[in-house]
């Protein structure tokens, strides 16, 4: 770090020493209220906690209203906005996604004709990386449990593709003290030969002209600068400067071949350590659309697709994946069609509803996406210690005579599923989304956002 920070290396390990911020980002498609905080200078929707609070009480984390994000890692934001057009529709890949944080972001940041898909190697981390993905809301995404290099099946396909890469965790001291245990220069040496590994698999899923943007959470130059030096001596790609202000106190740092990153450090900005670099591909070939390869989904029944159709706000298509009914967008079959061909699906478009018995169960992602139509199911208003106790599938009281399925609102923001059933109600939470701490006798209160 002294080699790094030349005269700057005690304001830097000082800052080490002080409390890490706590930052959201709020979804915009969920929650329009204004918010009273401080903003995160280079985002968009993001905001500065004043202290950090018990999230998990917070029935509007579990909706989908905002993500708990690293102020440093919502730069993403601004990097996407100065490299393509967001008007246009695009087929994004974010490679290294769990938990979500930069999934979020980027879904946020789409058009509506957009397709975005979150990869996640580790197959446990891909179903965390699923829920947050389905609380967030949005309809147009594909989370796959893949190895970078089985994405070479799609060659040419993505116009964009974020590496946000495993590292050495330098960034992280000061948040998650855990990472100095596990740093040591053979590991920081590991990474570095995992991430060359890494980039290299997925460049051919890249199509001519599209960005690759690649990130890490630490400071060592053989894990961020060098890396993309490396990469432009292996491959044809040309740099991409930003604009960014000086005043942000984030550091630009140059390489060879023109290469340019971009450094947050603690001691200069408001947020943890961070590397981003962006560059644009010269070589190879642009994705080919299969002629004659079936869809791999069959349609929906007509009398199924009659009655799941007024549930969303959207034209979808209906497709059926065993006895679940997915709704997917029009008009791009093909590059739908491809994705779940060749990738292993842990999730894609909008889980819409489970046929069990000839009866439709609306799905937890159907309440919490951003295309579902309210007003299709009798909504029940919740107090706060009424939406945890939801949250933690609890068993609910009986107040209301109307059998049938009843939507769960907190703030007018929906949490979930209860059904009636002649002298009870079922509570559909899902069992492994569900809050397991036990709620204290005074809560906190609502006045997070």
């Amino acid at each position: 770090m002294n080699s790094v920070l030349s005269g700057e290396t005690e304001s830097f390990l000082s800052s080490l020493q002080s409390a890490s911020p706590t930052s959201i980002r709020i979804n915009p498609t969920k929650f329009h209220a204004p918010v009273e905080l401080e903003k995160v200078p280079w985002s968009s929707h993001g905001y500065y906690l004043k202290e950090r609070p018990s999230f998990t009480l917070d029935p509007l984390m579990h909706a989908g209203a905002y993500y708990v994000q690293e102020a440093s890692s919502m730069f993403l934001e601004e990097v996407v906005k100065q490299t393509v057009d967001l008007t246009q529709p695009l087929r994004v890949l974010d490679l290294c996604a769990a938990p979500g944080g930069k999934s979020t972001l980027l879904a946020s940041l789409l058009s509506k004709d957009s397709m975005l898909v979150s990869n996640e190697v580790i197959k446990s981390r891909a179903e965390i990386l699923a829920e947050n993905l389905t609380k967030w809301g949005a309809p147009n995404v594909v989370v796959s449990n893949n190895d970078p290099r089985d994405f070479d099946r799609l060659e040419g396909f993505f116009d964009v593709i974020v590496v946000d890469a495993p590292c050495s965790g330098e960034g992280l001291f000061r948040k998650e003290p855990n990472a100095i245990n596990e740093w040591s220069p053979d590991n920081a040496h590991l990474c570095s030969d995992r991430q060359r590994r890494i980039l290299m698999d997925v460049w051919p899923a890249l199509k001519p002209g599209g960005v690759l943007i690649y990130s890490t959470c630490t400071y060592n130059p053989a894990e961020n600068e060098e890396n993309i030096q490396w990469l432009s001596e292996q491959t044809e790609l040309e740099p991409i400067r930003l604009d960014v202000e000086k005043s942000l106190g984030i550091k630009e740092l140059e390489a060879a071949n023109n290469l340019v990153g971009y450094q947050f450090m603690p001691h200069m900005v408001k947020g943890e350590g961070f590397f981003v670099c962006a560059v644009r591909k010269l070589d190879g070939d642009d994705w080919q659309a299969p002629r004659k390869d079936k869809f791999p989904l069959a349609p929906t029944g007509k009398k199924e697709q009659v009655e799941v159709a007024p549930w969303l706000t959207d034209e979808r298509e209906f497709f059926q994946h065993y006895e679940n009914i997915l709704a997917l967008p029009t008009g791009d079959n093909e590059s739908w069609g491809a994705v779940i061909r060749e990738l292993r699906i842990v999730q894609a478009g909008v889980l819409v509803a489970e046929i069990k018995k000839k009866n439709m169960v609306p799905a937890p992602a159907l309440a919490l996406s951003i295309i579902f139509k309210k007003d299709a199911f009798p909504t029940w208003e919740l107090d706060l210690r009424q939406a945890l106790q939801y949250l933690r599938k609890e068993e609910w009281p009986i107040d209301r005579e109307k059998d049938g399925w009843h939507l769960m609102c907190y703030e007018q923001l929906p949490l979930g599923w209860v059904k009636r059933i002649a002298t009870r109600f079922n509570n559909y939470y899902p069992l492994h989304w569900r809050i397991r701490m036990e709620l204290p006798g005074e809560l906190p209160g609502t006045g997070l956002l």
